[in-house]
């Protein structure tokens, strides 16, 4: 297959990464780091933002909720299948050109989100947010290394940008309460001014990086991002159609096919999205692969407990927001807790006793009723599972780039946040489909109920409200039951990291990146 080929080859003796073409590169420092973090937060708090307005936005669409799940995959699916693709094309093309043409876009398809009127208009937009982020989020990251000088400058950059990637999930459900308040579509609207001003103001204050000799992967990216959509859709379609529906096993079938495609280009190709190198490591690969199930396990929590809280226990979006505030400090104690411990324990202790923590909190997220009460059966819940999310994510960020040379440390880490919107993706279509066909199973359990009542003489008012009760009953069965799935696959995960993960805390410690590492 033919590939784009890009040349420009880079100054003789210096290298790429610090070799800046307009002169900007270390002046304005603080003003540059202020756009890549608006720029990186913007991206990272849409995860979130968007899940507080979800029942909102289904309301005022008319979204089905088999359909639903799309509003958050659409974005998730395109920005994960195409991370790996943005980056690469930032390292030919020019790290700054493509960050700017990200923030526009993003900043565009919001406005799209905004004003959208149907379904497929909105979920259009959703995509190009999440080929736009694409684009955005891996250039943000390589711009602090063009930008910043190395030493105490770069380092406090780099700290400032974890921070604001960290911080968006909390600023994402506050912020997206309080847009909702208002009108689901401010959720999008606040995208644009920003995605704006980012962009006029980094041709000013960011330094470009010099361009490489590369190629585009483009069969890898089209194959992969395609497989990944069919296998979804098909996942999505048998909330309505079935599993043995023929478009449903058309499309499941077809995208494993295209994926299968995908993982033999990427096996043979010299300039591959994914080198096979980066995953034939015993340590890496159940790294990714438990980092996949984390991914599915926290976009079901936020899909559905989301939905939960507004639609059955009568919260506000703003008070929602607000709610989910313990699971983004949770999270930052235990990654605190985390870094203290892998300098002398092991990782996969680490992470082992978090994914068991995350599968008791989604047990106990199994176990809600329709008269739940928030300080009793969700909120300890939710700090349970925040903690152990926690101490997931360090160990696992640590032994995901441990040992890959200098040459593949960014893909490492492209890789591990692409597997995570990638589980998100796949496991929230496979859990909203389980959640659908067990509300669909509940109701008609509960219908010869209100058959009687309309029998025995109730008025239309009474019999709209006993509708109400059982649609209520029938939803947090099916999302109990998506719970309950969550909980097996976040044990399958302890399991595969306690077994898996070799990696000693020695190993870690004395890692240099310029070379494999023992991996016991």
């Amino acid at each position: 297959m033919s590939e784009d080929v890009v040349k420009a080859d880079p100054p003789e003796g210096r290298p790429v990464d610090a070799v800046t073409e307009t002169g900007h590169g270390h002046r304005n420092l603080g003003i540059a780091l202020a756009l890549i973090s608006m720029a990186q937060l913007m991206v990272v708090l849409d995860g979130t933002i968007v899940n507080i307005a979800l029942p909102h936005i289904q309301t005022d669409l008319g979204i089905s909720n088999a359909s639903l799940p799309w509003v958050v995959n659409a974005y998730a699916l395109a920005f994960g299948g195409l991370l790996l693709l943005g980056g690469r094309i930032g390292d030919i093309l020019g790290r700054r050109k493509v960050f700017i043409f990200g923030v526009v876009l993003f900043g565009a398809a919001s406005f799209v989100g905004g004003i959208a009127q149907s379904e497929s208009v909105l979920l259009a937009s959703r995509i190009l947010q999440g080929l736009a982020a694409a684009a955005a989020s891996p250039n943000a990251l390589a711009l602090i290394t063009t930008t910043f000088p190395a030493g105490k400058e770069r380092n406090r950059a780099m700290g400032v940008y974890a921070a604001m990637s960290g911080a968006g999930a909390a600023v994402g459900l506050i912020l997206g309460g309080a847009l909702t308040e208002a009108s689901w579509r401010w959720t999008f609207f606040i995208n644009t001014p920003i995605g704006l001003i980012v962009a006029v103001l980094a041709l000013r204050y960011l330094g470009e990086s010099a361009r490489q000799t590369g190629k585009f992967d483009l069969p890898g990216a089209i194959t992969g991002s395609v497989g990944l959509a069919g296998l979804v859709y098909g996942l999505n379609h048998a909330a309505s159609d079935g599993w043995g529906d023929p478009v449903t096993l058309t499309f499941i079938l077809g995208g494993l096919a295209l994926i299968a495609t995908f993982l033999l280009i990427e096996a043979r190709s010299r300039h591959a999205l994914m080198p096979f190198r980066i995953l034939a490591n015993r340590t890496r690969g159940v790294s990714f692969f438990v980092m996949l199930v984390v991914g599915a396990a926290m976009f079901s929590m936020f899909y559905f407990l989301g939905i939960f809280v507004q639609n059955i226990m009568g919260y506000s979006a703003l008070k929602t927001g607000f709610a989910f505030l313990p699971f983004s400090l949770g999270i930052v104690a235990a990654a605190q807790v985390a870094s203290a411990l892998i300098a002398r324990m092991d990782p996969r202790w680490i992470a082992g006793a978090g994914a068991v923590l995350v599968s008791g909190g989604m047990f106990g997220f199994s176990q809600l009723e329709v008269d739940s009460s928030y300080l009793t059966h969700l909120l300890p819940f939710i700090l349970l599972l925040s903690f152990g999310m926690g101490l997931i994510f360090v160990p696992l960020t640590l032994t995901a780039v441990s040992g890959v040379a200098n040459e593949d440390s960014g893909v490492g880490s492209a890789v591990l946040n692409t597997v995570q919107q990638i589980g998100g993706a796949v496991g929230l279509a496979l859990l909203g489909t389980i959640s659908t066909n067990a509300i669909k199973d509940k109701f008609t359990e509960l219908a010869p109920g209100l058959q009687k009542a309309a029998e025995s003489g109730q008025s239309p008012t009474q019999l709209k409200q006993l509708e109400g009760q059982f649609t209520a009953v029938a939803t947090t069965h099916g999302f109990t039951r998506a719970f309950l799935w969550s909980t097996f696959l976040m044990l399958g995960a302890a399991v595969v990291t306690l077994v898996g993960l070799s990696v000693k805390y020695k190993d870690l410690a004395t890692d240099n990146q310029n070379g494999p590492v023992h991996m016991g």
